[in-house]
């Protein structure tokens, strides 16, 4: 994988990776495709809203269909029918949400399928073999995610376990089509972000991501570590932020030099009837919108916006038909993906990150937008690979 910075404008970065599978434009949004499809999105509806690179979880492939199912069938390209990169998530999410059915040591971790209860034993080294088997062109390796709170003795003994499967993952890597990245750990102890950032760009990763941000902290502090830690990554690789998915947040993220974003908010809280627009939030279940012939938003050209009114999505979703859950999130792809090109045209103009600006184009803002006096906030979810997608 090659990556470069093409133009900088304070921290934040427009750059560029190409991978045997195409390239990708940076600051990038990846969709989530947790078991290889967004929930009712085609692979060329996906294309066609703007995405260039989309996200699985190796954890839930490895348990259904099995790896060796995807290899034999030619890999995750051929497989779910996308050609272009693929980024597959470790499992390390899974030691996060599922701690009851896992137990994690110095070897790795071991999970009781969420499924059937089948044993599935993950290592650093069984993670890199199992991604590059299946050819995926971004891997993440295995990490300990610890949730907020947690003691500065407990997060010390995950960054531990982390680091060491670091130096193992990195010594198992074979594949040169394969880029591997490293994940910045150590919750939210400065101490021990610090130590992590030096030890992992020691093994020369060929990309970095900040992880264990939006597992639970109030707003600022996670928002306090993107600023202090994105840029401390190597600025010759790509940087990605697990998981955290607002706009708000990736705004912000951009503008500390983040490249690489994934969340499952758009396609979870389309399936809920709530939309993004440049508006404000929108819950489309609401009886206000009965009537309202008005598209979701008049500037987007999604075929939910193209072809039918908030009246009739309306419709769809009371009547729990699930042709309105594919419209909305048809929709809300559309909207980060457009999102996401408007940063990187700030950025290729010269005229930066005009946070203002693309703000206001957005309504992103703290108190979370709003439309027509409907209030609240939509957040993050934790290390977006989770499993809606």
């Amino acid at each position: 994988m090659k990556f470069e910075v093409l133009k900088a404008d304070g921290e934040a970065r427009l750059g560029r990776f190409s991978t045997s599978h195409g390239d990708v434009d940076t600051p990038c949004f990846m969709p989530v495709a947790t078991t290889g499809a967004v929930k009712g999105v085609l692979c060329d509806q996906l294309r066609d809203a703007g995405a260039s690179i989309m996200l699985a979880n190796l954890y839930h492939l490895a348990l259904r269909p099995g790896i060796d199912v995807i290899e034999q069938l030619g890999g995750i390209q051929a497989f779910t029918g996308w050609s272009g990169p693929v980024l597959t998530d470790s499992g390390g999410y899974q030691i996060f949400s599922l701690g009851k059915l896992c137990r994690v040591d110095a070897e790795g971790v071991r999970f009781r399928s969420h499924l059937d209860g089948e044993a599935l034993h993950l290592t650093p080294e069984s993670v890199v073999e199992m991604q590059e088997r299946i050819g995926v062109d971004i891997a993440m390796m295995l990490d300990e995610c610890p949730p907020w709170p947690v003691s500065e003795d407990e997060a010390r003994a995950a960054l531990d376990r982390t680091n060491q499967w670091a130096q193992r993952a990195r010594e198992t890597q074979r594949s040169s089509d394969m880029a591997l990245f490293g994940i910045v750990q150590g919750s939210f102890y400065p101490r021990l972000r610090e130590g992590a950032v030096e030890e992992l760009r020691a093994l020369d990763f060929d990309g970095y991501a900040l992880g264990g941000v939006s597992v639970g902290e109030p707003t600022e502090l996670g928002r306090s570590v993107v600023a202090r830690f994105a840029p401390q990554l190597p600025s010759e690789k790509p940087r990605y932020l697990m998981g955290v998915g607002t706009p708000a947040d990736i705004l912000r993220a951009v503008e500390h030099g983040i490249d690489l974003f994934d969340c499952v908010l758009p396609s979870r809280n389309a399936r809920h009837g709530v939309g993004y627009t440049r508006g404000g939030l929108l819950r489309i279940k609401n009886a206000r919108f009965r009537r309202d012939e008005r598209p979701l938003d008049s500037r987007c050209e999604c075929p939910a916006c193209r072809q039918v009114s908030r009246a009739f999505l309306h419709h769809l979703f009371k009547g729990r038909n699930i042709t309105g859950a594919v419209f909305m999130t048809l929709h809300n792809m559309r909207f980060y993906l457009d999102f996401m090109a408007d940063l990187r045209q700030a950025l290729a103009s010269g005229s930066g990150v005009d946070s203002v600006r693309i703000a206001r184009r957005y309504t992103v803002g703290d108190e979370g937008a709003r439309d027509d006096g409907d209030r609240g906030t939509l957040g993050s979810s934790p290390r977006g690979g989770a499993g809606n997608g």
